[in-house]
């Protein structure tokens, strides 16, 4: 069947062109411009997410100086902090040397008491009971000197009572709660069964009870 446009009426012909035109503007968008346009929208979502990658690596590469610097800074700090609590090999010399500020403060050791050792994330409390004799002016010179050494102990629950009979260097006894913080961190997970138990390494600062 043979269809010649020019046999049409104008407004005929102008109708057909105008369907023509629609038909291929149809054709294009959803076989050409639809799929690019889909492409583009979906470059461009990847482009922005690149660019956003790429500023947050830029705005961190430019940290790196400052954050190596606060890196160092915590190192330090655990350093200082590793200075003040002392790892648990280190306890029993610990007690030794609360022995030793009590004995330079004439004061009479009668014995220590391990106590519940309380553990932190970092860290362990271990709690010693200490029973002393002596004079109220030598618990003072023992207390200051042990708020003045270098590790951290609190020295808590201080009881002090007068004794019924007294001498000029023996007047009073006194019990306390010494308190020091071990350091648990470093440790190595497997290690940390050994860990649980306080007493071994309380023997050797508990020698003195004897004495």
């Amino acid at each position: 069947m043979n269809l010649s446009l020019n046999k049409l009426p104008w407004y005929g012909q102008l109708g057909a062109f105008v369907l023509i035109a629609v038909a291929g503007a149809f054709v294009f968008w959803n076989y050409y411009a639809k799929p690019a346009q889909a492409s583009i929208d979906q470059r461009k979502a990847q482009l922005a997410t690149l660019r956003t990658q790429a500023d947050t690596a830029l705005r961190n590469a430019r940290r790196l100086p400052e954050i190596r610097r606060e890196v160092v800074t915590l190192e330090a700090q655990l350093d200082q902090l590793r200075l003040r609590l002392p790892e648990e090999k280190d306890v029993a010399d610990l007690l030794r040397r609360i022995q030793a500020m009590a004995t330079q403060s004439n004061l009479t050791i009668r014995g220590f008491t391990p106590q519940a050792v309380t553990t932190r994330q970092m860290y362990a409390e271990w709690p010693i009971g200490l029973q002393v004799e002596g004079t109220y002016h030598n618990l003072g010179m023992f207390l200051e000197r042990v708020s003045k050494f270098p590790r951290i102990i609190n020295v808590t629950a201080i009881d002090i009572k007068a004794k019924d009979s007294q001498t000029a260097g023996d007047t009073i006894t006194a019990s306390c709660t010494a308190t020091t913080f071990v350091m648990t961190e470093p440790r190595p997970a497997a290690a940390g069964a050994r860990g649980a138990a306080p007493p071994a390494a309380v023997p050797p600062a508990a020698a003195p009870r004897g004495e």
